[in-house]
């Protein structure tokens, strides 16, 4: 039989190494791709964080890692594809602040957001930006909310789908200041800005990573910060909790998952490997230019006990919210 012409493909001469080392199916296994399943829609903060972390574990594992965007319904549709496949270690998960509320927002939804997944690292935070649009007449949090009570539910807030991020920041902003708005929803945030850009969207607390960017240029305004202090990664905003809203505080952040039954001989590799990436200073350096910071301590019990604390804060929030808008 005649030789094929060219090298092999990458996989089956990885698989050929592997057999003729008599190295066991966990270690054939590392050769094959490791797919990233990201749950939001592409733009999105978590989808850039995502993408660089995807890029890092790709260098420091020697296999391909392929990001997959499956965005919908507060990151439950990405969940969801992410628990029909196997747990052999060729398929990982990053979960943003709407993880900890799927079950709350989606009562319907199976599985829970800290027992049914591994977390494997702590990978990056942000700050959120209270932004409006151009015509809207408010140069601060005070003639913004002066703005609102006029306006009341004429005003139109931008959001993903339930359960998102933004729209957890538009919630809590609701809740804690007393305004009166409308929350649209869109299904990825890009959509939601898109409006806010073409002024057919008022407002909305979205990522700096998206805002940015449109604020430099002046096609949106920025007002306030969603942490509890001013941010470096924002700096000239003062913190919406500060001037007008005390007690609020939103923070985006990313840990990435895997899948419990996952055999430790699969799973180490890649938890070894997500850490080593975020302590990294060229990932920090990318991250940063992406207005993210990483954690002081980004460990999966750091990440574990995030998680939990995340799920008892928000369950009285989310059971006070008008999930219709």
């Amino acid at each position: 039989m005649a030789k094929p012409k060219g090298p092999l493909p990458v996989l089956r001469r990885s698989l050929l190494t592997a057999a003729a080392l008599g190295l066991a199916a966990p270690a054939i296994a590392q050769a094959r791709p490791l797919r990233m399943i990201i749950p939001v829609g592409v733009g999105g903060v978590t989808d850039v964080v995502g993408r660089i972390l995807a890029d890092a574990l790709q260098t420091q594992l020697g296999r391909p890692v392929v990001p997959e965007n499956i965005p919908g319904a507060g990151s439950t549709v990405g969940a969801a594809a992410f628990h029909r496949l196997p747990a052999d270690g060729n398929t990982i998960f990053i979960g943003t602040n709407n993880h900890p509320v799927m079950r709350a927002v989606y009562p319907n939804f199976p599985h829970d957001p800290v027992t049914d997944f591994i977390p494997l690292a702590l990978v990056g935070r942000q700050p959120f930006v209270l932004a409006v649009h151009p015509d809207v007449p408010a140069r601060d949090v005070a003639s913004l909310m002066a703005w609102l009570s006029q306006k009341k539910e004429e005003a139109n807030y931008g959001a993903t789908n339930p359960g998102a991020t933004n729209h957890l920041a538009g919630e809590l902003f609701r809740q804690l200041s007393g305004a009166s708005f409308t929350i649209v929803p869109y299904r990825t945030a890009a959509n939601a800005v898109q409006d806010l850009l073409a002024g057919r969207m008022n407002l909305t607390i979205d990522s700096p990573t998206m805002l940015a960017p449109l604020m430099r240029d002046g096609r949106v305004r920025g007002l306030a910060v969603s942490s509890a202090t001013p941010s470096d990664l924002v700096p000239g905003l003062p913190a919406l909790a500060q001037v007008g809203v005390p007690g609020y505080e939103v923070t985006a952040w990313q840990v990435l998952f895997a899948k419990p039954g996952t055999p430790e001989e699969a799973l180490a590799p890649i938890r070894d490997a997500a850490l080593r990436a975020v302590a990294d200073p060229a990932v920090k350096q990318r991250l940063a230019a992406a207005g993210v910071e990483t954690w002081p301590d980004p460990s999966p019990a750091a990440a574990a006990a995030h998680v939990r604390a995340e799920v008892t804060r928000w369950a009285p929030i989310v059971s006070r919210m008008n999930l219709g808008g």
